[in-house]
């Protein structure tokens, strides 16, 4: 997926709040979630089922097992199983 960059004006208090994730490099992917989720109908739920499907994509993708033990079309296989649970 790629990904555009986007800035946006906070408040004081949710600044200083997103500084210290940022510290932990975790402050873009809350913004980009919450951004996401409203913008796909405001359902926490399906929000957060259908990342942990696409976190779990990324981690088929990323194994090197998968690979030696099926090649690519196990991992394409899988991935497309996996991207049609999608709420």
């Amino acid at each position: 997926m790629k990904l555009i960059p986007y800035s946006v004006y906070l408040p004081p208090e949710y600044y200083e709040q997103i500084k210290e994730l940022a510290k932990e490099r975790k402050a873009s992917g809350l913004v980009r979630d919450a951004i996401c989720m409203i913008m796909d109908g405001g359902d926490q739920f399906k929000a957060g089922y259908n990342k942990g499907l696409d976190d779990a994509v990324k981690v088929i993708v990323k194994n090197r097992e998968l690979k030696n033990a099926g090649g690519d079309y196990l991992k394409e296989v899988l991935e497309q199983r996996i991207k049609r649970l999608h709420k």
